[in-house]
């Protein structure tokens, strides 16, 4: 049974180079914790979100009560999962695991639409179950990094039916061409977003969500009172202010080379899964796990594949640095491929 709960962290290990946690390296900037301390100051006094959201609302051209504030994107699917009774969930799959993981854990059945390897792992809206009342989809899709066009994803959208779109990497596209965020007129769509990635802000959890004002209010509902830290409100105001958006765009921007460099740099015998547009690259390479063991033994620490439905033990995520920190992965895992399979990993790899 594939663990739903795996995740990059659980890589890491002291003296580790990190190309397994999709945040951005070097985060966050020195004008974001200044933020942060400032906010810490404030912590005598309880939460108040209205600064906020007005901001996040404004940030994407929606209403305030379009918007709900959570305690990371993670916290917007155990909402849905509580707040809503799909009689037929669908995920499309490979993808992030804790809406699927959220969906189980409060009984609902959850059905798996696995995308193609073979097609890239594009999606055709047309797969879904015309009797699905939720469909959960990223874009750009954790971990294939496939982005989908916007209109296959809004064609999903109909009355008695909630299209989640996990949009947590959106920002690490430029011009986000393919985001849904500002879309209010599509009936049922709730789209998730997240600070973590571009601004490195995981351990302060801090995301939001985006849909009808009558499900926001629904799921705004199953969370406790003053469910956002102090903190993490001060830095939603602060990364959706012009400048912080034009810095997350030069990111984006510097991103499209770095991927660029990554690719160029892995050796022959890895073959790239899917066409990348965020900041991670899905790859398959010959004897996967052995390969992520020696890269291990050399420092490196990179996402396994096998905990995402539809992927294999041969299949590893690697996340975007930057050109030099790429080569030097590379060439260690061109290094490791070179060298014969001992006796052992091979039976190993065959079990």
């Amino acid at each position: 049974m594939t663990d739903l709960h795996h995740h990059g962290d659980a890589e890491l290990a002291p003296g580790l180079v990190d190309l397994a946690v999709n945040v951005r390296s070097g985060t966050p900037p020195a004008w974001l914790r200044a933020v942060l301390h400032e906010a810490v100051d404030a912590v005598a006094g309880y939460p108040d979100q209205r600064t906020a959201r007005a901001a996040v609302a404004a940030a994407h051209g929606r209403a305030p009560d379009e918007v709900l504030l959570t305690a990371g994107a993670a916290e917007a699917f155990v909402l849905v999962a509580r707040a809503l009774h799909p009689r037929h969930a669908v995920v499309v799959h490979p993808s992030f695991t804790e809406p699927e993981a959220a969906l189980r854990a409060a009984g609902h059945p959850v059905s798996r639409l696995l995308l193609d390897a073979a097609d890239g792992y594009r999606f055709d809206p047309s797969a879904v179950p015309d009797e699905a009342d939720l469909v959960v989809i990223g874009n750009p899709t954790n971990p294939t990094s496939v982005l989908h066009p916007a209109d296959a994803l809004a064609a999903l959208t109909r009355p008695g039916r909630v299209v989640l779109v996990d949009e947590a990497f959106a920002d690490t596209v430029p011009d986000e061409p393919e985001s849904l965020s500002g879309r209010s007129d599509l009936p049922g769509l709730l789209v998730v977003r997240s600070l973590t990635k571009t601004w490195g802000l995981a351990g302060l959890r801090v995301g939001y969500a985006l849909g009808p004002p009558d499900l926001v209010a629904a799921l705004a509902a199953q969370q406790p009172h003053w469910p956002v830290s102090t903190p993490a409100l001060a830095a939603l105001s602060a990364c959706t202010t012009s400048a912080a958006r034009a810095e997350a765009e030069a990111a984006a921007r510097d991103l499209v080379g770095h991927r660029e460099a990554l690719l160029d740099a892995l050796p022959a015998g890895v073959e790239v899964v899917g066409e990348p547009r965020s900041s991670f690259v899905l790859v398959r390479v010959p004897g996967g796990e052995r390969a992520r063991l020696a890269l291990r033994e050399r420092g490196w620490a990179v996402r396994r594949g096998d905990s995402f439905p539809g992927l294999s033990p041969d299949h590893l995520r690697l996340v975007v640095r930057d050109p030099g920190t790429s080569r030097a992965f590379a060439a260690d895992l061109a290094e490791i491929l070179a060298l014969p399979a001992s006796p052992a990993s091979t039976s190993e790899e065959g079990r």
